[in-house]
């Protein structure tokens, strides 16, 4: 059905000839021509846009072949969606004026109909699938429940999260009651979105990190595994956690088909948590794109050694950074497609 369905095989554990090649945050920052438009539009009518949604979508397949183009979007489509107000303050990043931190408003949230709110979105999906001409497989992805979460007690970014591990610590039941709020709107969007025609759905948990492993447990995986299991037969879902190797052992049990690991945690070390049962994903420093292109070629080509070429899908171990060549960026996909050892057969 696809031209290069490396990325749908290597999910699946089937044998490929060298693994799959994407990078996460690919349709955005670093690409010249995504800075024409940013200066053009503001954040969420880029995302809110089909035309220009597809359009970003498409520049990192066009312009540096990697093997899966993910949908332009962002994670904070889905409070928005909940009548939660966000906004991307220049400087600052995502802004919501209101936090949802009292018991009042985390009963003020409402689970929306996604198929209305977040229809822009689907209408992208369409588009993209359209323009992609079952040339690659299309990602769709949504933040953790836990994420989301941060977001919306905070108010905005933050180093430490202290105010929405205050609320989790204070009053759990209150907590538990945005998080079920959240996941269930999650999944609806994840189940609508695989409709529309995504091949997959990754779940960034961008700040799982921040907890102890006992509280990971308790506040956001259990709500992660939710969302997989309700996706199962839907579609294959790749679970990121950033910060999070301690409950990468617990996660390759999930019935998730890969899961994302970050530079802190070795090839190696993911392979033993995981005992070899999963396709991991990863684990490339995003910084190290910063290095000369034939130390890049190296460093990847080490990289796929170490993790093994089958189960693997060569990726960053975050999103990419705004400060990166498109060359250097180029280089780490090449790296990856000029991968030849005895061991990927």
């Amino acid at each position: 059905m696809y031209k290069n369905d490396l990325f749908l095989r290597a999910l699946k554990g089937e044998e490929v000839e060298r693994p799959p090649v994407w990078m996460m945050r690919q349709a955005g920052r670093y690409l010249p021509d995504f800075m024409k438009l940013k200066h053009k539009y503001d954040f969420f009518t880029r995302c809110q846009t089909p035309e220009l949604a597809t359009e970003i979508t498409m520049m990192p397949i066009d312009q540096v072949g990697v093997d899966a183009a993910i949908l332009f979007s962002d994670i904070l489509v889905i409070p928005q969606a909940m009548d939660i107000e966000v906004e991307m303050k220049p400087g600052v990043g995502p802004w919501l004026p209101n936090p949802v931190n009292s018991e009042k408003r985390i009963q003020e949230v409402n689970i929306p109909d996604v198929y209305d709110r977040l229809n822009y979105v689907l209408e992208a999906i369409k588009l993209t699938k359209k323009t992609l001409d079952n040339h690659v497989p299309l990602i769709g992805f949504a933040g953790s429940p836990w994420t989301i979460f941060c977001y919306c007690v905070q108010g905005q970014g933050s180093k430490n999260f202290d105010k929405a591990k205050a609320l989790c610590f204070s009053r759990p039941d209150l907590a538990h009651d945005l998080l079920q709020k959240i996941t269930k709107t999650t999944i609806a969007y994840l189940k609508a979105k695989v409709e529309a025609g995504v091949d997959t759905v990754q779940v960034f948990d961008s700040w799982g990190g921040m907890l102890s492993p006992v509280d990971y447990q308790e506040f956001s995986w259990q709500y992660i595994q939710q969302i997989i299991d309700a996706l199962k037969g839907n579609a294959p879902v790749i679970a990121f956690g950033k910060g999070c190797w301690f409950a990468l052992e617990k996660m390759s049990t999930s019935g998730a088909s890969a899961l994302g690991v970050d530079w802190t945690c070795s090839p190696k070390t993911a392979r033993q948590l995981t005992k070899n049962q999963i396709t991991l994903q990863g684990n490339f420093d995003p910084s190290r794109l910063l290095s000369p292109p034939e130390i890049i070629t190296k460093m990847v080509h080490e990289m796929i050694d170490e993790f093994g070429a089958q189960r693997y899908v060569a990726n960053l171990g975050h999103g990419i950074l705004p400060n990166i060549p498109v060359d250097h960026a180029q280089a780490f996909v090449d790296a990856v497609k000029s991968y030849e050892k005895s061991n990927v057969h």
